[in-house]
């Protein structure tokens, strides 16, 4: 069989790393993510499993040794886990590893299956420990689930890096709180700047909150010492000497990090974007669905490449402003 050739894009980045979305649906409605009554997609539209597992084998055909599943929230998904199974059997064969992001709901019920099936590492959204904060932020009380969830993702054997939106008003009094719960519990932990995607009731201006800020107060309390690790994304490391764990910073706003990005999201629909901040993408659900699927894949897969802009253009300037981008972040994949 011949070897395909590897994803490497017009500005000579070698892309190893997908973020592929299950779904774009979620049983949280986080007010920075999505307003509470949110369109989804209709059923027909999203890919079904046998697509996705297609995709996913066609990515790691084209070198792709990091998949990433993502949503919305992934576990929504009632036949997730049967993707997780088979494509955890790429492990070893192609694949270095297959992880997800979830905001950790159901993770009391999966998380044993997901270490089965060769998951070893996973991100869960958590923006505060504050259970009234939670459920204002989240529009659901679903904060002692969330807790239950990352207790049996610990001892499944799990390593979870807990990923919190830095907030202003709304969350900044809590990060410290959250960093140190995470460090005490053995979890990574890694602040993100919110990124103006999609619609939402609250102007995000009024909650812009530059992580150098986020920085500068947590050295008031702790000594951060710049971290050679690395994980495949965007984040730049630290470690905390006082708790003994690691920080990770993502300023997607205040500190461009595209010039080695190795990434590209498909959506739950077969939408592939070649950067998270533009509207440059490729229709691999037509190409799944034509009448020669692999060849038409592979072409898609090299205009992506294409296509992939230097650099995203995120910016928050000014109160009102329209967002970036019109579509949300559930529909593009966390």
């Amino acid at each position: 069989m011949t070897k395909l050739a590897p994803l490497v894009d017009q500005f000579q980045r070698r892309i190893t790393y997908l973020r592929m979305s299950m779904t774009d649906r979620c049983d949280l409605r986080c007010a920075y993510c999505m307003p509470e009554r949110m369109t989804f997609l209709p059923r027909k539209d999203v890919l079904s499993l046998e697509e996705l597992h297609d995709l996913a084998l066609g990515f790691i055909d084209r070198g792709i040794t990091k998949l990433r599943l993502t949503g919305g929230e992934p576990l929504v998904r009632r036949d997730m886990m049967e993707l997780v199974h088979a494509l955890g059997r790429k492990i070893g064969d192609g694949l270095e590893e297959l992880t997800l992001t979830t905001n950790g709901t159901r993770l009391s019920e999966f998380a044993d299956d997901l270490f089965a099936f060769g998951v070893r590492r996973i991100n869960v959204s958590l923006d505060t420990l504050d259970r009234e904060t939670f459920t204002r932020l989240a529009r659901r009380d679903s904060l002692p689930q969330v807790l239950e969830g990352l207790a049996a993702a610990k001892a499944a054997g799990l390593k979870v890096k807990l990923n919190t939106v830095a907030l202003k008003g709304v969350n900044e009094d809590h990060i410290a709180d959250v960093v140190a719960w995470a460090h005490g519990q053995g979890f990574d932990a890694t602040l993100i700047e919110v990124m103006p995607l999609g619609e939402v009731e609250e102007d995000r201006f009024d909650h812009y909150l530059p992580l150098v800020a986020v920085r500068d107060s947590l050295e008031k309390r702790w000594s951060l010492s710049p971290s050679d690790h690395r994980s495949g994304g965007p984040a730049r490391y630290f470690d905390v000497a006082e708790t003994g764990g690691r920080l990770g910073l993502i300023t997607p706003l205040t500190n461009n990090f595209c010039d080695g990005c190795n990434r590209i999201r498909v959506t739950a629909t077969g939408q592939l974007y070649a950067c998270l901040g533009g509207n440059e993408r490729v229709d691999l659900r037509a190409a799944l669905r034509s009448e020669d699927p692999e060849a038409a894949l592979s072409e898609a897969l090299d205009v992506a490449m294409r296509i992939k802009p230097a650099r995203h253009h995120f910016v928050i300037e000014e109160p009102g402003a329209a967002p970036a981008l019109s579509r949300h972040m559930s529909m593009t994949g966390g």
